[in-house]
């Protein structure tokens, strides 16, 4: 019986060793790639130091032509009212008309209800009676 508690003890710190190995490989791998990268961002860091002093100049003028923009842009609208030609009025308007003809109400239809007398709403007298279908 202490024999295999031995022999799993053994096993144990076997595996216990054998995924540190692995871990390892891989931390030194990742530590590897951490260098590289560090090196890219001190060479990135050099190129943006050398066109700093440029880049604030470019947000400078551009901070000053988004001021003026509204003012150009308002002084273009006038000359564009001005300069634009203007069609002729009609001396007389005609009556607007609905764009897709005379409208139809559909809660008549729900009702049974049949506008046969030809009496526009207001105008019906009271002789006259709608005709109500029931069915």
């Amino acid at each position: 019986m202490v024999i295999l508690s031995v022999v799993d003890i053994v096993l144990l710190i076997a595996g216990l060793a054998f995924y540190l190995y692995i871990v390892g490989s891989q931390l030194n791998r990742i530590a590897t790639n951490l260098e590289e990268c560090a090196e890219i961002v001190r060479t990135i860091v050099g190129h943006a130091e050398a066109i700093k002093p440029g880049v604030e100049h470019i947000n400078r003028t551009g901070g000053v032509v988004a001021g003026a923009l509204p003012l150009l842009y308002s002084m273009a609208e006038g000359i564009v009212a001005g300069v634009a030609p203007r069609p002729a009025q009609p001396a007389k308007r005609p009556p607007a008309r609905p764009a897709a003809g005379r409208r139809r109400s559909r809660l008549h239809d729900a009702v049974g209800y049949q506008p046969g007398n030809g009496a526009v709403s207001g105008d019906a007298k009271p002789d006259q009676q709608a005709n109500l279908v029931i069915g």
